[in-house]
């Protein structure tokens, strides 16, 4: 059963500024799959069933959502576990420089009016804290049925420094569905109601990640 949590958090709230998550212990040598912004992390949970032999973590601003994960992936015995944190400000005190194998971004929130556009997740700076943890091969997926959000994430990993490949060309989107074959609670309910889905796959390159940026910006 799904957790009726409020649908949106401000991410500009002061409250985030420092991380007051708890992150999982990493066992040496085990893959690390990282959700951003999990939700109730069906997409990871659905991974963990298939595969158990990697750890799965998702990245959730919601608290509420982050407890209601990790009881979940307790009573089920799978090696998931939530973090509640601001992905954007916080992954880079979270993970080493390539530690992350996948990296898989579903349908972020759209935050549709003008003046709170900043608050989107996907940007250049996000880009950069995700070209920082992934490893050299490892792969990104990101998934929206929101237009403006999908060019969004096209200009920001386009732009980042060759760090990334496309997989369906540059400045492609990848038409070939989800390669994943698990999908979130959102992604099951934009293909029953028939709704265009745009997705980019990308590799990481061997090109060296820069320091992180810091998000200074505020509302």
């Amino acid at each position: 059963m799904r957790v009726r949590i409020r649908n949106h958090v401000n991410p500009k709230g002061l409250g985030f500024v420092h991380f007051r998550g708890e992150m999982p212990e990493l066992e040496p040598g085990r893959p690390v799959d990282l959700e951003v912004g999990c939700a109730d992390a069906q997409f990871l949970f659905e991974l963990a069933e298939r595969d158990a032999s990697r750890r799965y973590v998702g990245l959730e601003i919601r608290e509420e959502l982050v407890e209601a994960v990790n009881r979940q992936a307790t009573d089920r015995g799978v090696p998931v576990t939530a973090v509640f944190c601001h992905a954007n400000r916080h992954m880079h005190e979270m993970f080493d420089e390539a530690r992350v194998s996948r990296v898989f971004v579903n349908f972020p929130d759209p935050w549709f009016k003008r003046k709170q556009r900043k608050r989107r997740m996907v940007d250049p700076l996000l880009a950069d804290q995700i070209a920082r943890l992934l490893e050299p091969g490892g792969e990104l997926l990101v998934q929206t049925d929101v237009w403006v959000v999908a060019l969004d994430a096209l200009e920001s990993f386009e732009g980042r420094d060759d760090a990334f490949d496309n997989l369906a060309g540059e400045w492609t989107f990848w038409k070939e569905g989800n390669p994943y074959g698990v999908r979130s609670w959102r992604e099951q309910q934009c293909e029953g109601k028939g709704r265009q889905i745009w997705r980019l796959r990308y590799r990481r390159t061997n090109t060296p990640a820069g320091p992180p940026r810091l998000h200074l910006d505020d509302d």
